[in-house]
């Protein structure tokens, strides 16, 4: 029986949808059009792109616990001339407060390419793609805090809850494939500090987090039905997860976490396909398994090539964004509080080839310029030592690389002390970044919102100017 206060609710759009079509099937068959008009861009409930754009895909290359600017792409002589002398500039509090005296760069630099990019003898392989990159040296932290800075890099904000990077371009791109997400995490091993958070889509619709694969030949669980369910009693399975689907949302009316929940089943029954067949690698030319590093002896680059050659495969099928973590090294992640050569060193193994690969295969296959490419950490690391051979955390200076989608190559922007320490021109944020990424892709960072908490939310919260000078085309 029901309360005697209980009103019914009135009729809404998606009841009388389901009524009139006679059925839940074609509240089904409304989201799939509904799929298809974000990936043609024309749905009525899809923001239209702001501008034309260069890139229609990212790919996030993230390196876990912050790369060391000046053992990579900032060079400074100065360190080399003071190595193990007092450091003698004044030092900001450190997340460690384990000081030691100043630390030179292990690794040679040289220059690379027609630009004369400086690139540290560390990245032999991504040295050779110099003129495909814009090098930002100017990169600035808010955070020197692992989780915050996973957290603030991720989603503009340090603290869990928001939506994603990626999230929000699911949010505002739509999916253009019908049967992979939109948003994808490949998993190589290392899930940032602060956990799957960083992936979530916070407050925005469900459907717009992250989806985690494995760079495995099955990157997901429960991919192959149970062989001992024959195919009729699947079916009839099916049948009845949409009668109580089906009976949930008349009852409930307009639930975004119902109706999420439903396109992700429908999306998943999809996957069932297209995913086997996305991680089938054999299929690829001997001659690009072998420049992606799957046969290398070393096993993370393996596992890293794989992810690279997945993520080239997915934005081929449509996928928006997809993001890389890094595999396991045997060392805590980039972060080298201690043996900055080992853990560099071991990082930068696993990581190089299969980068340059990804480059040169995208550009090869005339993918490059309407794929960006992303390659940062959530923060860079101290000119002076922590202890005797590590460096700790430095959220004053760090730097990223973009390329493809826009990009002006071989360019580098920002400039950092005779130390590598603060940035002294060109400072750049997390938020201009994310104003970057999404200008790139067509979209306008400051109409780019979604309403919650009563205001407008969105990516770069309050903030965020583009990075003109890395722009082929910056806006007039």
């Amino acid at each position: 029986m029901h309360c005697q206060r209980f009103v019914p609710p009135p009729i809404n759009r998606r009841q009388w949808l389901t009524s009139a079509a006679n059925g839940f099937g074609a509240v089904a068959l409304s989201a799939l059009w509904y799929e298809e008009g974000l990936a043609a861009g024309r749905a009525g409930e899809l923001r239209q792109l702001h501008h034309r754009p260069p890139a229609g895909n990212v790919i996030f290359l993230y390196m876990d616990g912050g790369v060391s600017q000046v053992d990579s792409f900032d060079p400074k002589p100065r360190l080399n001339r003071d190595h193990g002398k007092p450091f003698s500039a004044r030092i900001e509090p450190t997340q460690f407060d384990n000081i030691g005296t100043t630390f030179g760069c292990p690794w040679k630099f040289a220059q690379h390419g027609e630009s004369g990019m400086w690139v540290s003898e560390l990245f032999p392989h991504m040295a050779s793609c110099a003129d495909k990159l814009a090098v930002v040296r100017g990169m600035v932290s808010e955070f020197s805090e692992h989780n915050s800075a996973n957290y603030f890099l991720h989603t503009g904000l340090g603290q869990a809850g928001w939506p994603s990077m990626g999230a929000w371009v699911s949010y505002g791109m739509g999916n253009a494939s019908d049967s992979l997400p939109s948003y994808v995490v490949i998993n190589g091993g290392l899930i940032p500090s602060g956990g799957f958070d960083n992936f979530a889509s916070g407050f925005l619709p469900p459907v717009h987090q992250g989806t985690v694969f494995k760079p495995a030949a099955l990157p997901m669980a429960n991919l192959r039905g149970r062989e001992d369910i024959m195919p009729a009693q699947q079916t009839r399975q099916r049948q009845l997860l949409r009668d109580l689907d089906g009976f949930v949302q008349a009852q409930a009316g307009h639930a975004e976490a119902i109706e999420s929940a439903i396109r992700n089943y429908e999306l998943a029954y999809r996957m069932q396909v297209a995913v086997p067949d996305l991680a089938n690698l054999e299929d690829e030319p001997a001659y690009v398994r072998h420049m992606y590093g799957l046969e290398h002896e070393n096993e993370p680059t393996r596992v890293f090539g794989r992810e690279c050659l997945l993520a080239r495969r997915m934005v081929e099928r449509g996928v928006r964004f997809i993001e890389l973590t890094c595999p396991q090294t045997g060392n805590d992640r980039w972060d080298a509080h201690s043996n900055l050569v080992k853990n560099h060193g071991d990082n930068a193994l696993a990581v190089d080839q299969p980068i340059a690969a990804l480059l040169k295969d995208l550009e090869n296959r005339g993918m490059l310029e309407e794929t960006l490419v992303v390659w940062a950490g959530e923060f860079g690391r101290t000119p002076f030592a922590q202890g005797s051979d590590g460096r700790d955390h430095n959220p004053f200076a760090f730097s990223i690389w973009l390329a493809g989608g826009g990009v002006k190559s071989g360019t580098v922007y920002g400039e950092t002390d005779e130390f590598g320490y603060h940035v002294v021109d060109g400072k750049t944020t997390i938020h201009d970044l994310h104003a970057t990424m999404l200008h790139l892709l067509g979209v306008d960072h400051t109409r780019l919102t979604f309403r919650f908490g009563g205001r407008d939310m969105r990516l770069t919260d309050v903030h965020g100017e583009l990075m003109s000078e890395i722009l082929n085309s910056p806006p007039a």
